[in-house]
């Protein structure tokens, strides 16, 4: 997998930290929205084990706040291009707009984060120009899954189902990705955990973690940092959920997964170092 001008290989789960220049993010909406405690942060992430930093700057939390694409820029844009020129990492931008990706690309950004999927929005339309940019630029992409529930597919209730329709949408959204130009080597996927989906499915998508990991010869992406499926199962809220975090990092490491995607990014990176020497231990 490469992002900008840095290779990741297989066998390591790495880190992509979550940086939210936004006001009402779930977990931690206004923290980070000035320009300084960005930087501070981004430094502070890096020096925990972060390996790509990912900024965002429209809350994609349930019944969240559409913004326009000029707002996103100007969150996004001059935040992605301070870090680039400050530090040796990856920036990727957390966006569905092609607008605000090809901004963020301009100002520094190695990977386009799309969490619908290179499908937009409203999953109406069978390609919504994020895939031409991702070409144009020659930059990485992670196509997430995300779905408009289907009552007709959803009778099934085999606690699989859920995996095989991962696999089926994911499948179409690489296409559109192979349609366009879009490197192999550039592609990361993430089973879109918390989007589209019920408790029971995100329960049985991180269980069936491998089936939808093994469906596809290419990177996989796990994003569960401090999500409702963690905060239901666990009866406890966003500021308490570092342990089934946690538990969910095992997981994706038992699965083969490339990436998580975090907040915690000290706990995790310590997690991940010894939860690997342990099982690369002979």
């Amino acid at each position: 997998m490469i992002i900008g001008n840095q290779s990741f290989a297989p066998g390591h789960t790495y880190i992509m930290g979550i940086l939210n220049v936004t006001p009402d993010s779930f977990s931690d909406g206004g923290r980070y929205n000035t320009f300084d405690k960005a930087l501070i942060r981004v430094e502070e992430m890096i020096s925990e084990g972060a390996d790509v930093i990912d900024i965002g700057g429209e809350s994609t939390r349930p019944g969240y706040q559409h913004i326009t694409a000029e707002e996103e820029i100007e969150r996004t844009a001059p935040v992605i291009e301070a870090v680039t020129q400050r530090f040796d990492i990856p920036v990727s931008i957390d966006t569905y707009k092609p607008a605000v990706a090809e901004q963020a690309v301009k100002s520094g950004a190695a990977l386009i984060n799309d969490i619908w999927g290179l499908k937009g929005e409203d999953l109406k339309v069978p390609e919504s120009g994020m895939a031409e940019v991702i070409k144009k630029y020659g930059v990485s992409c992670c196509i997430m899954h995300n779905r408009v529930p289907n009552k007709s597919e959803d009778t099934d209730e085999t606690p699989d189902h859920i995996a095989g329709v991962i696999i089926k949408e994911l499948q179409e959204s690489l296409d559109i990705a192979y349609k366009a130009g879009i490197d192999k080597d550039r592609i990361l996927l993430d089973p879109g955990v918390g989007f589209g989906k019920t408790y029971e499915d995100n329960i049985n998508t991180i269980r069936y973690l491998e089936k939808i990991c093994d469906a596809f010869d290419l990177p996989m992406l796990l994003g569960t940092s401090r999500k409702s499926v963690i905060g239901l199962t666990l009866d406890l809220d966003k500021d308490n959920r570092l342990e089934g975090t946690l538990a969910t990092t095992a997981r994706a490491i038992d699965a083969g997964c490339m990436f998580v995607r975090v907040h915690d990014i000290k706990e995790n990176a310590r997690f991940i170092k010894m939860y690997e020497a342990i099982r690369k231990s002979s």
